[in-house]
């Protein structure tokens, strides 16, 4: 199967489209620019619906309005405007809507700059607006997985329900890599027996997130609950890597993970047993998979775009069974292999 050089925003396009997407809402911030741009021409060439809203806070309710109807929906921005989304996005999770978020991240906090970044963890795992609810997180770090990503997160985004979101950074989105659109268009979409398609000939069903009844919204609580358990339980994904013998595992996601995986190859040169774990959901946590490792005594070394958010997941993972540093920089800055090489160094010699 050939490849096409193209950016990881497009990529995810391309996957999205494929997806079958048939409508897309946003609003312009960098560095996404590319996915709104693209998808301005692409979805009227096949005759879908692209529309730009006049802000964050309208695209996502737009995005609620054409996913309740049954239809393939997302929206996208960037740290910022991902921020002025929340409140659609709480909704969403509380009408059980599985619509597709997508946040290129860049630095802050505010406005920021226009780096890639990854602190906007906390905002997307432990629920950036209101209520006790959770989004599926995958974590992309290449272009071939923006792809494959976007594709797939549609479906699993049906099968429970529940918003997703692509948690994604500037480094990722913007550069340019071979992608081999490897998934079949998708043009076949199984029955929705909640989507309000009009109620001819049938009972009227009705969508909503304000429930006052009473009881009726505790017993809601426990319903999302056990499946955020059973999504817990079956939809975890990561990638090993050297992890075997690893005496140093360092645990990384997005373009800190590549960057990780340099270090962890140069540190095997040099006789460190080094390995990396990289989560690919952000939530549901590969927490088992830590564990089992910490069970082993190796120590654990956190790299993040950030100043340390993911590390307190890897801290209750780990339950104070062996060490836990970590290794970042925000606002912008990048971490690079012999930094990191040098940590887990360190750590080896146990300093």
């Amino acid at each position: 199967m050939s490849k096409k050089l193209i950016k990881g925003n497009i990529a995810l396009c391309e996957g999205a489209i494929a997806a079958g997407l048939h409508a897309y809402f946003g609003y312009p911030i960098t560095p996404q620019n590319e996915i709104p741009a693209y998808l301005s021409r692409k979805m009227v060439e096949l005759g879908r619906v692209f529309i730009q809203g006049e802000s964050e806070i309208a695209s996502a309710n737009m995005v609620m309005g054409a996913v309740v109807t049954g239809k393939r929906a997302m929206t996208s921005s960037s740290s910022p405007g991902i921020s002025l989304k929340q409140e659609a996005i709480s909704y969403m999770a509380g009408m059980e809507l599985p619509a597709l978020i997508v946040n290129v991240q860049r630095g802050g906090p505010g406005l920021g700059n226009i780096s890639g970044s990854q602190a906007d963890y906390f905002q997307a795992v432990k629920g950036g607006g209101h209520g006790d609810y959770k989004l599926v997180v995958f974590a992309p770090n290449s272009a071939q997985e923006m792809y494959e990503t976007a594709y797939d997160a549609f479906d699993l985004a049906e099968k429970y329900r529940i918003p997703v979101m692509i948690l994604s950074d500037g480094i990722v989105g913007q550069m340019m890599e071979p992608v081999e659109f490897n998934r079949p268009d998708k043009k076949e979409f199984g029955e929705k027996s909640w989507a309000l398609t009009g109620c001819a000939q049938r009972e009227p069903r009705s969508v909503q997130s304000l429930l006052m009844k009473d009881g009726a919204l505790e017993n809601h609580n426990i319903k999302l609950q056990k499946k955020y358990a059973e999504i817990s339980k079956n939809e975890v994904r990561c990638e090993s890597y050297e992890t075997g013998d690893a005496e140093v595992v360092v645990v990384a996601y997005g373009i800190s993970s590549r960057i990780a995986k340099s270090a962890v190859k140069l540190a095997r040169k040099e006789g460190v047993k080094a390995g990396l774990l990289r989560p690919q959901t952000l939530w549901p946590f590969p927490s088992q998979a830590i564990a089992k490792l910490a069970d082993s005594k190796a120590k654990f070394l956190t790299v993040e775009l950030s100043h340390g958010q993911m590390v307190e997941d890897v801290r209750l993972a780990v339950n104070g069974k062996t060490q836990v540093e970590f290794f970042g920089k925000a606002g912008g800055g990048i971490v690079n292999e012999k930094e990191i090489l040098e940590k887990i160094k360190k750590m080896k010699l146990g300093s």
